[in-house]
């Protein structure tokens, strides 16, 4: 079988195509052959040693992949192979085949194309366990979504449509901006492209706040960071939830007397860590996800996919910030 390989700490330039033995599944485990895997901001960072998880070299990176069912190993009783199914790796999604433990796998229905289920689990999970567990976010609240076109950033708008809350779709180009809208939510602003000095930051400030209204957001939704995240939270209103994602932008540095000021908390959301601390939690959450695919409130929006040999340029793309909704490589 064929993968893409990181051999050597660098950017997507540095990725390789090459051919490996197919995997066998082990005690626990299946064997899937790999029909579509979702490209994430994580693949940006893992290859470059800046991921919280640093797997050993040479690995593919692809942290979510869908696929049929190709042999289980000892133990496994609920998969069958020909089973079409979606699954959370970590690593190791480029490739035409992977070995993973029976825990990571979710069947889906046939109704699903394989495009959607790959593009399906990261962005809606940890979106739903931020909105739902972290931010507990409620029918009637405004919420403020950052990078509102990226992955996480248009199931976070989905989501809270969903949740009845009132949603700003916040992104950096009108385009953006006009998709997220399409996807549910409310209204939009389109926020300047950084760094800022002061005075650039009170007018983004500014800008949120007129997004906002003079109530302030209940929930803020960053997948953003950078210079951004102050200019958010001076926007909070009272006991506001401010959602730390990612940091396409920079690492943030927080004045903390805003949090004391607007009584407001910050929230870091760190979805894979806790579906491993809390497995049942996240098996419900993946049976509420489901329910809400298969009532149409839900729907993955894949905008570009790649061949495996393009797999680099796939995770270029998207750390181009120029990629919106879910970019999918297709074996």
């Amino acid at each position: 079988m064929k993968a893409v390989l990181s051999k050597t700490v660098g950017g997507p330039e540095t990725l390789v195509l090459e051919e490996l033995p197919s995997p066998e599944a082990g005690p626990g485990q299946v064997v899937l052959s790999v029909k579509a895997c979702g490209v994430n901001y994580p693949d940006v960072l893992i290859i470059e040693d800046k991921y919280q998880f640093k797997p050993n070299r040479p690995f593919a990176p692809g942290g979510e992949v869908a696929g049929v069912i190709k042999s289980v190993g000892e133990g496994v009783s609920r998969l069958q192979i020909g089973q079409r199914v979606l699954a959370s790796t970590g690593w190791g999604g480029m490739a035409e085949e992977v070995a993973l433990d029976a825990g990571r796998v979710t069947p889906i229905p046939d109704s699903m194309p394989f495009e959607e289920a790959a593009a399906f689990m990261m962005t809606y999970g940890t979106s739903w366990y931020g909105l739902k567990d972290r931010g507990h976010l409620k029918a009637g609240q405004t919420l403020l979504v950052l990078g509102a076109a990226g992955g996480v950033g248009l199931a976070a708008v989905e989501l809270g449509k969903a949740m009845g809350a009132k949603v700003i779709a916040a992104a950096s180009s009108q385009e953006k901006v006009d998709l997220a809208i399409s996807r549910g939510a409310d209204s939009g602003v389109v926020y300047p492209k950084g760094p800022f000095d002061k005075d650039g930051q009170k007018a983004l400030a500014q800008l949120f706040k007129d997004a906002c209204g003079p109530e302030g957001w209940d929930v803020a939704y960053d997948a953003v960071g950078g210079d951004y995240a102050e200019a958010v939270v001076r926007a909070s209103g009272w006991g506001g939830r401010f959602l730390v994602i990612g940091f396409p932008a920079g690492i943030p540095k927080l004045p903390l007397n805003l949090t004391l000021l607007k009584s407001c908390d910050i929230v870091g959301v760190f979805w894979g860590a806790a579906v491993a601390r809390d497995p049942k939690g996240h098996q419900e959450n993946v049976r509420q996800l489901m329910q809400m695919y298969a009532e149409g409130k839900i729907k993955p929006h894949v905008s570009e996919t790649f061949p495996l040999a393009k797999a680099g340029d796939a995770i270029a793309h998207l750390a181009s910030r120029k990629a919106m909704g879910k970019v999918v490589v297709v074996p």
